[in-house]
């Protein structure tokens, strides 16, 4: 093995020793006794529940980690990617079909395999802590739908990178980074109207005190607000959320049923008016732009490695093509890519904050989004003090507990 692929090997088992000292640091200042701030909310036992949720979650990721990263190990070191490379050139169909049979080939196969760790996340822990409500016929055709369109988005941007690489140049990684912008942008703008509601049901919200509350909020801030919707979350889940989506005309708000059931109608215009400032600050448009930014450096570094022999060659390959490149480079860029989630991760807690304090100044009640805040961790079942550590590597949202003493 040459020096690329030790470096690969030390990133993938050293990725998987981070996170397992995370972990471990973040079960071991697990606490019996219940933060002040949800007195009252939680009893002992609820709060013995939320724990031992987190531990039983930890224990499957690792398992299925583990499982994931020996599957890689076996197949690498027994040629896999090789064979299965001789396999595809047989056929003689060009790089592009080529390509797109080779990966269909590893994804599918990487999805059988890890459908059992779905099905049991799915129907044994989920069902176990009262949150599923996914029936078997829900969970299949939601895994149909969500291979179809895989497939319809997938094909046409691997076929686009492939034959962009392929066939521009030393240029090719520019015009892949402003190709598959294109497309991740359309299907943005789209996903409100086409792909969402294959998924679940968009309801307009009916007329009443909610709606005419949500208006005048929207009104007051000068928010463009046209549609506002109630998702039928409660046909998978019993947990609660609410989430801002979509481009122009297609902007929408929507809510899960089980957030309208669980809050008061102050709670949840606390909430919506965090996701409002979240459009108000821009942080929407930032976050797009940092995203988009983030696609050319990926494609810049890989147009400087996707014909590196040394990297094939690690990989027991005996020919070079981009849709190798591809997945070969995916492992070389773990650490890279581990840094550049935590730098934004570091960010994307502080624009949660910038909404938190958009949402009580705007509204003039703290208290209805630090109630809204208490809630949704209670009816989720969220760790309420996470380590450090683990916040630093993972949460895209500051702890529950920082964003109520950051409201104080």
């Amino acid at each position: 093995m040459n020096i690329i692929g030790i470096i690969i090997l030390i990133t993938l088992i050293c990725e998987v020793l981070l996170n397992f000292i995370a972990d471990f640091l973040n079960i071991s200042v697990l606490k019996k006794e219940i933060p002040s701030e949800f007195q009252g909310l939680y009893d002992a036992e609820t709060y013995k529940r939320s724990q031992e949720y987190l531990k039983v979650n930890v224990q499957f990721t690792w398992v299925e980690r583990l499982f994931d990263l020996t599957l890689l190990l076996v197949f690498w070191f027994s040629k896999g990617f090789f064979y299965l490379d001789n396999w595809v050139r047989a056929f003689n169909f060009g790089s592009i079909l080529s390509g797109l049979i080779y990966i269909s080939v590893l994804a599918f196969a990487k999805f059988i395999l890890s459908l059992p760790f779905s099905l049991y996340s799915t129907f044994v822990i989920e069902e176990k802590f009262g949150f599923n409500k996914t029936t078997l016929k829900t969970y299949i055709q939601d895994t149909l739908k969500g291979l179809v369109l895989a497939a319809i988005i997938g094909a046409p941007i691997l076929s686009g990178i492939i034959f962009f690489f392929d066939y521009t140049g030393q240029y090719g990684w520019i015009f892949c980074w402003i190709f598959v912008t294109i497309v991740s942008l359309f299907v943005h703008f789209i996903a409100p109207t086409w792909i969402l509601p294959l998924f679940n049901k968009f309801k307009p919200i009916e007329e009443g005190d909610l709606k005419s509350e949500i208006i005048a909020y929207a009104e007051k801030i000068d928010f463009p607000l046209k549609n506002i919707f109630i998702v039928d979350g409660s046909k998978r889940s019993s947990k609660s959320n609410a989430f801002f989506t979509g481009f122009g005309n297609n902007k929408r708000i929507a809510l899960f049923d089980t957030l309208i059931e669980k809050h008061s109608t102050k709670e949840l215009i606390a909430v919506l008016a965090h996701e409002m400032g979240h459009f108000k600050k821009k942080h929407i448009l930032k976050s797009v732009i940092l995203n988009i930014l983030h696609g050319g450096l990926i494609f810049f570094l890989l147009s400087i490695f996707i014909s590196y022999n040394k990297l094939f060659e690690c990989f027991f390959m005996e020919h070079i093509s981009v849709y190798a490149g591809l997945i070969f480079f995916s492992m070389l860029f773990t650490p890279i890519e581990l840094l550049l989630d935590i730098l934004l991760n570091i960010y994307s807690r502080k624009i949660e904050y910038e909404a938190d304090k958009f949402a009580v100044e705007t509204t003039d009640d703290k208290e209805s989004l630090v109630n809204a805040l208490k809630n949704l961790s209670f009816d989720n079942l969220t760790n309420l003090k996470p380590h450090q550590f683990y916040v630093f590597l993972h949460y895209s949202h500051p702890p529950v507990l920082e964003r109520i003493k950051a409201l104080s």
